[in-house]
């Protein structure tokens, strides 16, 4: 088949199942500034790993502007501060709250913290994104979710995977029967790190540790896995009915109670099991999510995803102009985000992989929401669902029986 051709299968095809899964609007633009308005200022609360990560993401955007940065520990605001020239400090979140000219907060507080600064930023008329865990409790989730829901602005929790381009590609395939009858599933979140950081002070090492506080801390499955535990949510929706997890403290021997290497079986009404696994002891294969089908199997690790088609399974016709990747016996379909576009201009490799991290994109998607009135991608009622999730897996490891998930515990009232 000659270039011209090709480029015309890709571009004409939009009818068939192809073009479904090689054209979605997945990979739209970052927020940029308005022409006559100048950028909304914001305010970031919590500026440790996670909330300097979310004020990299930002830099790279025009609508905004870091304008003040939050948090009660002196060194990290200090550390803020030289990342966000300008920025106004606050060791307290209720005075930042009180800056009218501040539209959005992103809350990277300890999860445990979230609840009274999320209702008192959506009291205060601030549009919110929350990062996930949503919070610590099933209670204070449900106080969330009820705030956000009689507020007049936009709340966002911070699950990344409903705004990965790469996913929302693939949750086309999975959607659209590719992957047919759904056999197993499995994820994984392997990290070598301690969890554990250095004091200067010691009176600060309980509110640095707060994830190896047992009084605070929801875990492996709660921190981590929830939001693996939402991809498949989100892909399949519906949640799980039980999960039973097993788990231990396999390496850093430091006096910790907080398991370091957990398992978890959360099994689905239709007899469908979740395997997940995650631990601070190892890195290898990282963090990934696995659909096993009947006709395909999808593997997505957050930057990438593959699709991994059964010899019996039927052909679409488009898959002679797909990217591969060989993984030892099997071939991978490499997901990418625009290829059509790609292919068109002879770039379909250079589409491999994402080029910004994932919450780029979910901040992005947070962003119009509040400055274009689209759809929120994830609101705190979803943020409940799979925080109660990860919360019952965490329950299920601490006392050893399998958990019943009611759907009512789902539930904001």
């Amino acid at each position: 088949m000659t270039e011209i051709d090709r480029r015309s299968f890709l571009t004409h095809a939009a009818g068939a199942l192809s073009a479904l899964a090689l054209m979605p609007e997945v990979l739209p633009g970052s927020p940029g500034a308005v022409r006559g308005r100048a950028a909304m200022p914001v305010g970031i609360i919590g500026v440790g790993r996670q909330g300097r990560a979310i004020m990299a993401e930002l830099q790279k955007m025009d609508a905004v502007t870091v304008a003040a940065v939050c948090d009660s520990d002196q060194s990290r605001l200090e550390s803020g501060l030289r990342r966000a020239a300008g920025a106004q400090g606050f060791s307290d979140y209720r005075e930042l709250l009180e800056k009218k000219e501040i539209g959005a907060v992103f809350i990277a507080t300890p999860t445990h913290l979230h609840k009274d600064i999320a209702i008192d930023a959506l009291a205060a008329g601030k549009h919110v994104y929350c990062e996930a865990p949503l919070a610590h409790t099933i209670e204070d989730c449900r106080a969330i979710a009820m705030a956000a829901r009689g507020a007049r602005s936009v709340f966002q929790a911070g699950l990344e995977g409903r705004s990965n381009p790469v996913y929302k590609l693939a949750r086309t395939f999975f959607r659209s029967d590719s992957v047919r009858d759904v056999i197993s599933l499995r994820a994984q979140h392997h990290q070598k790190t301690s969890w554990r950081a250095a004091a200067a002070d010691p009176a600060r090492d309980r509110a640095l540790n707060w994830r190896l506080d047992p009084e605070v801390s929801v875990g492996l499955p709660g921190e981590l896995g929830t939001h693996q535990f939402d991809v498949f949510h989100w892909y399949r929706s519906e949640y799980p009915v039980s999960v039973r997890a097993t788990g231990g403290v396999r390496f850093y021997r430091d006096g910790r109670e907080i398991a370091d290497t957990v398992a978890c079986d959360l099994e689905f009404a239709d007899g469908v099991r979740l395997q997940y696994m995650a631990t601070l002891a190892n890195s290898f294969e990282g963090r990934y999510e696995v659909f096993h089908g009947s006709s395909a199997t999808i593997k997505l690790a957050w930057s990438h995803g593959w699709m991994f088609k059964e010899a019996d399974a039927p052909t679409q016709g488009w898959e002679v102009y797909a990217n591969r990747q060989q993984f030892h016996n099997d071939e991978g379909i490499t997901l990418i985000a625009e290829a059509t576009k790609l292919a068109s201009q002879g770039k379909l490799k250079e589409g491999v992989g994402l080029p910004h991290p994932s919450a780029y994109y979910s901040i992005a998607d947070f962003l119009r929401s509040v400055l274009e009135g689209a759809p929120v991608v994830c609101s705190a009622e979803e943020g409940l669902r799979a925080t109660a999730i990860g919360i019952m897996a965490n329950r299920a490891l601490l006392t050893g029986e399998t958990v019943a998930i009611d759907p009512e515990l789902l539930k904001a009232s």
